[in-house]
């Protein structure tokens, strides 16, 4: 491509743009390069400055990714270099980077680790999803894998980490640091584990790939509603593990979970990227391929016969309205018991929102408000948005308009996400009238089912 003649902010727009899209995976093939996840990410920055340098004097390259990746490779050799070790990495790598043309196209490199053993590429054929298992390693604890994998694997801010997990961002800044140097303290070989080890690990990836699609679903800032593409990632890796792991029901569930309120993004938006709440999508738009593939899913959790996990019962919800031909046609009262049961099985006050919202539709906003009114008395969601936006709706759905203003602007200033606050600034005043209803939640730790 022609150079951008020095155009710097076009060419951190498009370094930017790359590094949304391709995060993962660069990260993901420099780490199994190296066998160090830390130096991988470091690696990573370091080619993304010297892109920033470049790329307005050479032009933005056609494949970024593969420049950054190949940038960090070329980064890492002379790391070694500098380090002596350079005539040993060689030899384990089949002297296959004595070149450039090499250093891009070194298969045997990539089937290496960074002490020259073969790594097991039997069980995991993707760079990606065996990144996550490996981020998840049980040395760590399970807040720190959930949190290192959405930052290296997910690509996700420190800031959209703390809204997935409902802590403050310092406290994820610290887990991340604190698992790294765990990593390397206990010299964790970066590899991929043996199926037997799998079982160990599945809850924390499980998680993690709930948690980026939960971000696809809806962002934590910017302009735009939702990050289709990041919920996308998110539904190839589930789909990735439902192969990898086809006896394990959660799995399959949250495939479906995923593939249920995947069905609704054509809907959900304007033209203009306005959101659009449950009861005015325009049910025709809705992807019912992807519902009939949700069916599916499900049905194959169910017939493990395990009994419905917290997975299999929110797609189960999820369901009950990608199911239902009209929004009045909703069968409130059977979200109301799934909500309950998933409630025993994964105590929550998010999930308690949730079931508040539910009881709102199937017997009225006043015995929702007592539930609510219960989450705000604990405590237990300070700070969290979409609390003050759930009982905004029940106030003005109870005629008391100046309290349900006040929710609607506290709920606004909240979010960082413009969409988010102009949707809950005009329901302060007073529109749009919608009711703010659940379809599903996203996740049962951090998103409450606001109805979009």
């Amino acid at each position: 491509m022609a150079p951008e003649n020095g155009n710097a902010q076009s060419v951190a727009h498009a370094v930017e743009s790359v590094w949304r899209a391709e995060a993962a995976q660069i990260v993901a093939t420099l780490a199994r390069f190296t066998g160090d996840l830390g130096f991988a990410e470091d690696l990573a920055q370091d080619a993304l400055t010297d892109a920033l340098a470049q790329w307005p004097v050479t032009g933005i390259p056609s494949n970024g990714a593969a420049w950054l990746t190949t940038v960090g490779k070329r980064k890492a050799v002379d790391a070694w270099r500098r380090q002596q070790r350079l005539d040993t990495r060689y030899e384990s790598m089949g002297h296959g980077l004595l070149t450039d043309q090499q250093l891009e196209n070194a298969p045997d490199a990539r089937e290496m680790t960074s002490d020259g053993s073969a790594w097991n590429l039997d069980e995991i054929d993707d760079d990606v999803l065996r990144l996550v298992f490996v981020a998840c390693h049980p040395v760590l604890s399970r807040e720190a894998q959930v949190c290192l994998t959405l930052r290296v694997v997910g690509g996700l801010s420190s800031a959209e980490i703390a809204r997935a997990v409902l802590v403050p961002v310092a406290t994820v800044q610290q887990r991340i640091v604190r698992a790294k140097r765990v990593l390397r303290v206990a010299k964790v070989p970066f590899e991929v584990p043996e199926r037997s080890e799998f079982q160990a690990r599945l809850g924390a990836v499980l998680e993690v790939v709930y948690l980026i699609f939960n971000e696809g679903y809806v962002a934590t800032s910017g302009d735009t509603w939702g990050r289709v593409d990041v919920a996308a990632e998110a539904m190839r890796l589930g789909v990735l593990l439902a192969g990898l792991l086809p006896r394990e029901p959660e799995v399959h569930a949250l495939v479906a979970l995923m593939q249920f309120q995947s069905s609704r993004f054509d809907a959900r938006t304007t033209p203009d990227g306005e959101p659009v709440l449950l009861f005015d999508q325009d049910r025709s738009l809705w992807n019912h391929a992807l519902i009939a593939r949700g069916e599916v899913s499900l049905a194959r959790a169910d017939a493990l016969g395990r009994g419905r996990g917290p997975y299999a019962l929110q797609a189960a919800i999820a369901e009950c309205h990608a199911t239902s031909p009209t929004a009045d046609d909703t069968d409130w009262a059977q979200i109301v018991l799934l909500y309950e049961a998933l409630g025993q099985l994964n105590p929550s006050p998010v999930i308690d929102l949730n079931r508040a919202v539910a009881v709102s539709m199937a017997t009225g906003p006043a015995s929702a408000l007592v539930i609510v009114d219960r989450l705000v008395d604990a405590n237990s969601l300070a700070g969290y948005s979409l609390l003050h936006a759930v009982r905004g709706d029940l106030l003005a759905r109870l005629g008391r308009a100046p309290d349900a203003r006040l929710e609607f602007e506290a709920a606004a200033a909240l979010t960082s996400n413009e969409r988010e606050q102009t949707l809950l600034l005009a329901k302060a005043r007073g529109t749009p009238p919608t009711v703010i209803a659940p379809e599903e939640p996203p996740h049962t730790t951090q998103e409450a089912a606001t109805g979009v």
